[in-house]
């Protein structure tokens, strides 16, 4: 079977079993913008649908989640549209590339803009498989994959490679990429001044490494976190995301950090959505941001993030280009 006739066929199940009483009680009157019936190959490619078109049990709320990740970075999205041709996006530690996979999709479908996503992974053996899925799902023109490390990456170059064409990055994203991968990807984002950078950190341990190695204290109010290793895990996390969105708006990002999914999906459920602002964030300028990063890594032990240096080294730089 042809993957055209594939996709014929996958179509004709779902929109046999979506009735419209089915289709009722799954979206509770929400909107979804991946609608089983319109999204049937890509979401049978993501092993969401069944071959008959249903959803079983242990994939619907993966389901609901996916199209609760799309419409948090909607506003973005929008915001892009308005004022781009076509969007180039680059999933960094893309991982199985659900999130490029969805937003190459809605953009196509939905918004019936044009888009273009690179998504780049150290994994060469999840990239062939993210790359037949791409394939199943028809969006094999749109989104492309390569293998590679971040710290390696010469973007211009592959995105020439993967659409024949060097251009300026829109927007990069980052799925779960974990500890410090998250700030290669913030880096890099800035680096290329991309107007949207969309993290969503998981594994955050820079932090509770830094307080570890900070000899015992009973004389300043943060002593008992730092001294407990369960405490400074659960709460570096959270303060690591709090620097992380200082650090942007230090740099002219207007960001903010949102619950990602649901805390019964998975506890890693924050996304830091940054926006390049003229100006930086209106609540709260850059200088103020750099401010009020001293301040918390002062009142946290005096441990701060190796992004802080990478991000002025960034700014520097970029003055001077």
């Amino acid at each position: 079977m042809s993957e055209a006739s594939w996709a014929e066929h996958i179509t004709e199940r779902a929109r046999a079993y979506w009735t419209e009483a089915r289709l009722a009680e799954l979206s509770r009157d929400k909107t979804l913008l991946l609608a089983p019936i319109e999204a049937a190959p890509l979401l049978r490619a993501l092993s969401i649908l069944r071959a008959d078109g249903s959803i079983p049990p242990d994939r619907m709320r993966k389901y609901l989640q996916i199209n609760h990740m799309v419409a948090v970075l909607g506003p973005s999205i929008r915001e892009l549209i308005e004022t781009r041709g076509t969007i180039r996006l680059l999933d960094a530690a893309c991982g199985k590339s659900y999130l490029s996979l969805l937003l190459a999709w809605v953009l196509r479908e939905r918004y019936r803009h044009p888009v273009q996503v690179l998504g780049v992974d150290r994994n060469e053996a999840l990239i062939t498989e993210v790359q037949r899925i791409t394939q199943l799902a028809g969006l094999s023109s749109l989104v492309r994959h390569q293998a590679g490390t971040l710290e390696q990456l010469d973007v211009r170059s592959a995105w020439q490679r993967a659409f024949g064409e060097a251009a300026p990055i829109d927007g990069l994203i980052a799925l779960h990429a974990c500890d410090t991968a998250t700030d290669d990807a913030i880096a890099l984002g800035v680096a290329l001044q991309c107007t949207l950078i969309a993290v969503a950190p998981c594994c955050q341990a820079e932090l509770a490494r830094g307080w570890a190695s900070l000899p015992p204290s009973t004389s300043d109010a943060f002593g008992a976190v730092r001294s407990a290793p369960h405490l400074r895990r659960e709460l570096g996390a959270s303060i690591t995301d709090a620097m992380r969105t200082l650090l942007l708006r230090s740099v002219g990002y207007q960001v903010w950090p949102i619950e990602f999914v649901g805390s019964e999906h998975t506890p890693k459920n924050t996304l830091l959505r940054a926006m390049r602002r003229e100006g930086g964030d209106p609540t709260q300028g850059p200088a103020e941001a750099e401010a009020g990063y001293a301040a918390l890594v002062q009142a946290t032990g005096g441990v701060e993030l190796s992004l802080r240096a990478r991000l002025a080294a960034l700014a520097g730089e970029l003055r001077h280009a």
